[in-house]
């Protein structure tokens, strides 16, 4: 379970770094450490807002097919710029979807990549 915690994290990190590097109204300072910061701080918020959020707004979605999440995500993004110094995001309507986009199809390729990797090695017995 913490294995696949940090793996996810490690994800997240590398879905902000890819985002921010293709994205010219995102960035993130601060290198490596600026990195895992923000990923923790926007895992924490998805984990408690984005929740919440996903809850409220389920009508939506289904009414939209699914792309009333990617104006979640984008809000969801700006409460972490909000909240953190190392983490900027220059307007919402437009950087903040891009970049809800773009982290989801990356978070997603990664996500493929390290579960087929993973599925690969062989279980141990405990």
């Amino acid at each position: 379970m913490l294995v696949g915690l940090l793996i996810s994290w490690a994800v997240l990190a590398v879905a902000f770094a890819v985002t921010s590097s293709l994205l010219n109204g995102m960035e993130v300072s601060g290198g490596f450490w600026g990195y895992v910061w923000v990923s923790l701080l926007f895992g924490i918020v998805n984990a408690f807002i984005g929740t919440i959020l996903r809850i409220l707004t389920f009508p939506l979605t289904l009414l939209t097919l699914g792309l009333f999440s990617i104006l979640v995500n984008a809000f969801l993004l700006q409460i972490t710029d909000a909240i953190s110094d190392h983490f900027t995001i220059d307007e919402f309507w437009w950087t903040a979807i891009w970049g809800a986009i773009i982290m989801a199809i990356v978070s997603f390729v990664i996500d493929m990549i390290v579960g087929s990797l993973v599925a690969r090695r062989p279980a141990t017995v405990s």
